[in-house]
């Protein structure tokens, strides 16, 4: 499970993800230097080799993060393995290139093209002549059919978890022949290429119980290059094998078992040889290439020298010398751990010495989240002077430059760099300028050095401004006698020894040294900030405006950890105090970022191929919904805006592809003036994968060629470089 939160294709599917060598891509006919889209900050890192130097045969053992509890993508449970599952059984009618844009797979199509716009738009599927199931039966349009039924949104008894796209069709027939099927949309829809991927049979989608049931654990019918052979939820593995039916480029590999491994385990299961493919964190990263390193040689406590008779000379030699045999045995005895241990390193270092990282970009990126619900934040001039504190440029920096990837900005909501609708947008907000950021906040009526009420009861300890109902329990500034620096009422206290005075951490966490203590510990309530804490804190009606900062506390949350406290630096540099509040896992998302409950987070969205259709959701401005709540889709930071809405409207229905990009350049421009949420940085993809393993890796904005995945044949090396984008085929 990644520790950067959600993203809008997995929320979409509500598969939620908490989700953290030299790159580059080549130069690509079409794309000029004032095409505002640019080109991808890293191509896939996959070890490419032609097929012809992959051995036939092998497993593949693939960790990922769970079992499915279901093969069903459309059910609201589905997860990235179920998604992996359907990429490898499953006719997908598009896929994405190295530069995150869709394009016709031949393996279905021969050609899928709008012939009609008026009355009505119709697209006519032109279908592989040698497309099949595995039973036998030709793929056609009784398959889109009744995929079109059940996730049209007309039939309740279906559990489905989105019907986006398919609400806009009319009906669907056969064409001139088995081969043609025709689809008649009600309205115009822009991403009609998005439909029918993953694409099921009519056995699954035809009746309400095959389609909640009959797909959940077994898919008896299937159409890719591999089959679901066995999901056993005992061994925590799912086990593809290679399909006798698949008409296109045999699959290489025999097998491929995707294994659920935890991802704080999966250097343990690297170095016992149980995987070969693992995405891994920054420091499973570094052991990895810390293991390829030359050695100077073995330590001499793991050499020759640790043999039995190296033992008894040691004995010999400290009884000759007046120590008694007892302590020459607990000398011995202690050598011969530290030999172990060290043996035991070198053999995990031999063995880590057998992968390689593998890195790219995925195909998502990190924000920082503003719930412009209720609170401070409601407000968009405190938003607004949220956003034009932060340095993004320093946080991707921190977080790019030591893993050796492009430490770029993100510049747009809605694409990322090389997509078709990205332009950096950010220019709607504004640079980063601190006295920009200050001059907003004293408009929306916060004054540094402003006046702050004095508790005087105990139960009344939340006194600085934040969300409702935010104790601050979960935080570690949250004890009570905590000190937060600007929360006094203006004075320097008795003036001691500056270098005695307890500090502000930087964070504006609250925590603090007090002189002469232990690390941590805390100054009594009503202490003076000292004459060097930073910026004075900003107040209004009595009250330090102090926001609650939520972050997951799991395994692999360090990078996000980091990105919090850089952002509660800047903030502090302004007057903005936070209180970093960690987490479990399990109720991070749920029970904080999709309830509201949180001034400030970190989460992540992955990008798409039709954010025209998969962002609005996740932007569209709140509605009350018919029992009195509040419906707020994806949009977690409750902050829209009807011209956004009405530009997304625009760009779904208008089949232009130029005017759709400009349409969507300017909603994201909008999403950026509203401060919602500020895009900081696309999440690095680090992959451990064995030296010998071809086509697989950090796949980027790619989509996996599940085919031509493989072992090289002995003395086979890999092509050099990254991966080439593949030509457009419609």
């Amino acid at each position: 499970m990644s520790h950067d939160g959600v993203g809008p294709r997995a929320a979409l599917r509500s598969a939620a993800f908490l989700t953290a060598g030299v790159l580059a891509v080549p130069a690509l006919a079409g794309c000029g230097s004032d095409d505002p889209a640019g080109k991808p900050l890293a191509g896939a890192d996959v070890a490419r080799a032609d097929r012809t130097l992959i051995a036939d045969g092998g497993t593949l053992r693939w960790a990922v993060d769970t079992v499915p509890d279901t093969l069903n993508a459309f059910q609201s449970d589905a997860d990235a393995t179920t998604t992996r599952i359907a990429q490898a059984v499953l006719p997908s009618l598009y896929r994405t290139d190295g530069r995150g844009r869709p394009v016709r797979n031949p393996d279905y199509l021969e050609s899928a093209e709008v012939v009609d716009t008026e009355p009505r738009q119709v697209v006519l599927y032109r279908l592989n002549q040698q497309a099949v199931w595995s039973d036998g039966r030709e793929i056609g349009a009784a398959d889109f059919a009744a995929q079109w039924r059940a996730l049209s949104g007309k039939d309740t008894a279906y559990w489905t978890a989105r019907n986006a796209g398919y609400d806009h069709i009319e009906k669907v027939e056969r064409g001139r022949n088995d081969l043609e099927v025709k689809v008649t949309f009600s309205r115009p829809y822009a991403d009609w290429k998005s439909l029918f991927t993953p694409l099921y049979p009519k056995q699954v989608m035809g009746a309400p119980d095959s389609f909640n049931d009959g797909a959940r654990k077994k898919l008896k019918v299937t159409a890719g290059p591999f089959t679901v052979k066995k999901v056993d939820t005992g061994e925590d593995e799912v086990t593809l094998a290679r399909s006798a039916r698949w008409w296109g480029a045999p699959a290489k590999l025999s097998t491929i078992v995707l294994r659920a491994v935890p991802h704080d385990k999966r250097i343990s299961a690297l170095t016992a040889g149980t995987v070969d493919l693992a995405e891994i964190d920054p420091a499973a990263a570094r052991r990895i290439t810390a293991a390829a390193l030359p050695r100077n040689g073995d330590s001499p406590l793991a050499g020759p020298a640790a043999d039995r008779s190296a033992a008894d000379a040691l004995r010999s030699w400290a009884v000759a010398n007046g120590s008694d045999e007892e302590a020459a045995d607990e000398e011995i005895s202690a050598r011969e751990k530290l030999r172990e241990k060290a043996a035991k390193h070198a053999r995990r270092q031999k063995a880590l010495g057998g992968f390689e990282v593998r890195k790219s970009f995925e195909p998502a990126y990190t924000q920082l989240a503003l719930n412009g619900a209720d609170g401070p934040l409601a407000d968009e001039r405190v938003r607004r002077a949220v956003a034009r504190a932060l340095d993004r440029e320093a946080i991707a920096e921190a977080v790019l430059e030591p893993l050796g990837l492009p430490a770029e900005p993100l510049g747009s909501h809605l694409a990322l760099s090389g997509q078709a609708a990205y332009a950096d947008g950010s220019g709607a907000l504004g640079e980063q300028d601190a006295k920009e950021a200050q001059a907003l906040l004293a408009d929306a009526g916060w004054e540094p050095g402003g006046p702050v009420k004095k508790e005087k009861e105990k139960d009344d300890e939340e006194e600085a401004a934040g969300s409702e109902g935010d104790d601050g329990s979960d935080s570690e500034g949250g004890d009570d006698g905590t000190y937060i620096v600007g929360e006094d009422d203006g004075s320097n206290g008795d003036g001691g020894d500056d270098d005695k005075a307890p500090r502000d951490s930087g964070t504006g966490a609250g925590r603090l040294t007090q002189g002469g203590g232990a690390p941590g510990a805390y100054a009594p309530r009503g202490t003076a900030a000292p004459a060097r804490a930073g910026s004075a804190r900003v107040a209004k009606d009595g009250k330090a405006l102090t926001l609650r900062f939520v972050l997951p506390s799991g395994p692999g949350s360090d990078t996000l950890r980091t990105v919090a406290d850089r952002i509660a630096t800047m903030l502090e540099r302004i007057g903005i105090g936070t209180k970093i509040s960690e987490v479990d896992d399990e109720s991070y998302f749920k029970d904080h970022i999709a309830s509201g409950e949180y001034d400030l987070a970190l989460y992540s969205w992955p990008a798409t191929a039709y954010p025209a259709t998969d962002a609005r959701p996740v932007y569209a401005k709140p509605a009350p919904a018919a029992d009195g709540s509040l419906n707020v889709e994806q949009n977690y930071t409750r902050v829209g805006t009807d011209q956004v809405d009405q530009l997304f409207d625009q760009a779904v229905t208008t089949l232009d592809d130029s005017e759709r990009r400009a349409l969507l350049r300017k909603a994201d421009s909008r999403i950026w003036a509203a401060a919602g949420s500020i895009p900081l940085y696309q999440r690095p993809q680090l992959t451990a994968a064995r030296k010998n393993l071809a086509n697989a890796g950090a796949f980027g904005f790619r989509t996996p060629v599940y085919e031509d995945m493989g072992f090289l044949k002995k003395g086979a090396k890999p092509a050099a470089g990254p991966s080439p984008d593949a030509p457009s085929a419609g």
